[in-house]
Formats: structure tokens, sequence, C-alpha cells
């Protein structure tokens, strides 16, 4: 057999995950005008588009129009998508070898870093993953319940995603129902007593993640005043020397921002969202019950590493905050797939721009390759993929050129699905997910909302007539 990547002998891949890297990385392999690519990409949700689906905030529906992309990467003839179908379970990596002359892993980092702190395990603290995929009506997190009758809550962290969770927590039951909320999440926050929501840097104003269309945003709640400590986002010595030397705009900007706010007076809207910096936290309190009820803090310096970056190290200056909800967003990790190389220290498929790596031998696996967070950690933004995605399908090339690739004994798209079918004979297609999409859209056209989303998979069965 000649090497593939004609059209009699099409060079076979197939994707795990179905996220923005997976569309991303399928679009750079389909385009391809010198190779004949056919590309099976699996989801072990019903659903695809990943994070923009699960992970976006509701309230940020721009940010979710890069759908209308991924769509159009859909609709090439070579392209198919086996949705409800689980790696590791459904198929596993014997199977995929079988079928297939390249496997690439883009299944992102779908779990959050601990604090490491006494109490995490309380009651009434949560990964923010888990909030954030609750109120976007992820189908694992559908029923969790947070405790809203509290009067504060604290997020620890101060990225986007933290930012996301003050916001939402903040946000008034009229501006959600113009979201595409989940249903349940909608009545849920509709019914929160919560009225204060603390946001916990442990850096400076000039180190915070968050972006600056994110931070402007939260001073223009509806129903919550946001109040910055004016000693807190007054730089440091070093922040101050920092900024001068790189002459960052945006960071200059963003510092701007927040000592605005610190002088900003309340307004008396219902809800107070409070932005901490230069603290963290040691030690979640909880009650009788195993509840939590307090957190402390500790006040922080920063110093100069070898390298230049401004750590946080503590004081020992103390303080507590009365809080019965704590969110942690201190960054995340992915998660080991069966059988395929994992660095457990970073969180990450162990490879060499895109190549899965040999844990013993440091060489390159045949035919196996990643993309995207689960490659090189959770840094950029959805857009960020897209050159990651592109360097690996370059790797991807390179290795085919050199007759690289595995030899599947049925290399052929109808053993594949063949296969599919007997494991899972409901996985959902990309054309039953077009009509998903139309139901979910005109079940919110109904409500002036741009969808009202299926949460269980059960439910999503149904409305399929399966």
């Amino acid at each position: 057999m000649g090497v593939p990547g004609t059209p009699a002998q099409p060079l076979r891949v197939a994707i795990i995950g179905a996220g923005p890297t997976g569309f991303y990385a399928a679009d750079h392999l389909l385009r391809q005008d010198r190779v004949v690519v056919e590309v099976d990409m699996y989801d072990r949700l019903p659903t695809p588009y990943g994070l923009v689906r699960l992970g976006v905030a509701p309230d940020h529906q721009k940010i979710k129009s890069v759908t209308a992309q991924f769509d159009k990467v859909a609709a090439h003839p070579r392209f198919r998508f086996f949705g409800g179908v689980e790696f590791g379970k459904d198929v596993t990596l014997t199977d995929l070898k079988a079928h297939y002359h390249q496997i690439l892993y883009c299944t992102g980092a779908q779990t959050d870093r601990r604090m490491g702190v006494p109490g995490e395990d309380l009651r009434g603290s949560h990964p923010a993953t888990e909030f954030v995929a609750w109120y976007n009506g992820h189908p694992d997190y559908r029923d969790s319940e947070f405790d809203l009758s509290v009067e504060r809550a604290a997020v620890v962290g101060v990225g986007n995603v933290a930012v996301d969770v003050a916001r939402i927590l903040c946000r008034t039951r009229e501006e959600l129902a113009t979201t595409d909320v989940a249903d349940s999440a909608l009545e849920a926050l509709a019914r929160s007593r919560i009225r204060e929501v603390y946001l916990l840097g442990r850096r400076g104003p000039a180190q915070a993640a968050f972006t600056n269309p994110e931070i402007k945003e939260l001073g223009e709640l509806a129903g919550a005043d946001i109040q910055v400590r004016p000693d807190e986002v007054e730089l440091d010595p070093l922040s101050r020397a920092a900024l001068e030397r790189s002459q960052d705009r945006a960071t200059t900007k963003k510092v701007e921002i927040l000592q605005a706010y610190a002088r900003r007076p309340p307004t008396g809207k219902p809800r107070s969202l409070i932005l901490r910096f230069l603290v963290s936290p040691v030690e979640l309190v909880g009650d009788a019950s195993g509840r939590v009820v307090k957190l402390r803090l500790v006040r922080n310096e920063l110093y100069a590493t070898p390298t230049g970056a401004l750590q946080p190290r503590p004081t020992n200056r103390f303080e507590e905050l009365p809080v019965g909800l704590v969110f942690r967003s201190v960054g995340y990790r992915g998660v080991p797939l069966p059988g395929v190389p994992f660095n457990e220290s970073w969180g990450v498929i162990l490879n060499d721009k895109g190549r899965v790596l040999d844990p013993d031998t440091k060489q390159p696996v045949l035919g196996e390759y990643a993309a995207g967070w689960i490659k090189r950690g959770p840094t950029g933004v959805i857009g960020t993929n897209k050159p990651d995605a592109a360097e690996t399908v370059q790797c991807m090339f390179e290795d085919l050129a050199q007759g690289a690739v595995l030899q599947p004994s049925r290399p052929d798209a109808a053993s594949a699905e063949a296969l599919v079918r007997q494991r899972r004979p409901n996985y959902v297609s990309y054309q039953d997910w077009l009509r998903l999409n139309e139901l979910e859209v005109a079940r919110g056209r109904a409500q002036g909302r741009p969808r009202v989303k299926f949460t269980r998979v059960d439910e999503i069965l149904a409305a399929l007539g399966r």
C-alpha cells in the first residue's frame, strides 16, 4: 500500500474532542489541496463546540458566534461528527488504530487546580468550572446544587473565568433572562440571596489576568456596585518599575480602570462586587455541620524572582471574610486519556510541538498528536488555539510525507461508522446536531432569548426522536 492521501486512499484522521481546537485542526486538515483527508470527530457529549457552548458565559453571545465558522468546517463532505461517543469507553485507542492513520487529541483542560488549603472540601466550596458548567447546561452538571441562600460569596482568582463567575452571581434576573443560561440555573439565580461577592487576587492589579473588556463590564452591572480599595490598586514600586519598563498600554489602562473604580462612590444598588488584591486564602473555616462560613486570608507582598517575574509572598497580616460560598478559579489542568502518555506535573499530554512522546524514550509515538490546552496547558483565548492547531497539523503532514503513519487494518469510512453504530447506536451526527440547534433556537425565540438549551442527554435524544 502506498502513502495515504489520495482520492483512492484518503488520509484518515480521528479527532478526539469537538471544541474550538478540534474544529481549527479539522479546518487545517481539510483545506489541503495536495492531500485528500477524511476527518472523523468524536466527542463524549452529544453536542459539539466544547467550551464555546458549555464554558463561555451566557451573557457573552458575541463570543459564541465563532460557531458559524465551525459549521462551515462541518459542512465539508469529508467531515463526520460522532457525538455521544466516549474515547476509552465506547471506542478504544486500539479501535482507532485499526481505522485511522493519525489520531489527534483535543480534549482541553477539564478540571480545576486545587488551592491546597485546609477546609477546601467543606460544603459550599466548589471548583469554578462546576458552576460554569451548571449555568451553561452541561449534562454532567445539570443537577449540581449551589447554596445561593447565603449572603456572601467569594471567587478566588482574577482570570476571565473568575470574572465570569462573579459577574453571573451579580446579574439581575432581567439581565440573565435575555441569555442562553440554562433554565434551571436561571430560576436558581433569580432566587439568589447573595448580596456581596468578593473577587480575590493573590498579586496586584498590574498582574491580574482578566482582560480590560471583562473588567469594564463589571462596572456596568445593573444590580451591583463595584468596590475597590484604593490602597490595593496603588502600584507598589516593583510593579510601577516593571510597567514603566514594558510600556504595556493594556496593563496601564487596566490599572487606570481599577483606580477609577476605587474613587467611585456606591450608588445603592442591591449587590456589591468587591475586588481585592494581594490576598491569598490560607484556610476555609466551617461550622459544626461542615459548611463553610469564613475564609481566612493572608495579605501578600510582591517580590522579584531571578527571572524578573513578580510573585506574591505572605506577610504576617491576616483577616477573615464571612462567606458561605467559595469558588476556586486558580488554574486548570488536563485529564489523562486511557493509554496516552501524560505529564502529571503539567497536566498535559506529553508532547513536542504536538507530537505525542513516549515517556521512556522521549521519541514521538507513531500516529498520535495533541493540540490546544491538552497540548500546551490552559493559556490564551479561543482564537489562540488556531495557530496551535496549525502547528500540530504541520507536524502531521511532515510525518505523512515521511510515511510515518499508522497502518490501519480497516482504513475505510464505512468500517469506522459500523464500529460506532455497533458500540453507540444512539450517536449524534452533525445533521442531528443541526436539527437540535434549530429546536433550541426556536424554543429561545418564543421567550426572546438566543436559545433554550436541552440540558440532559435523554432530552436531546428524545428531541431527535430516539
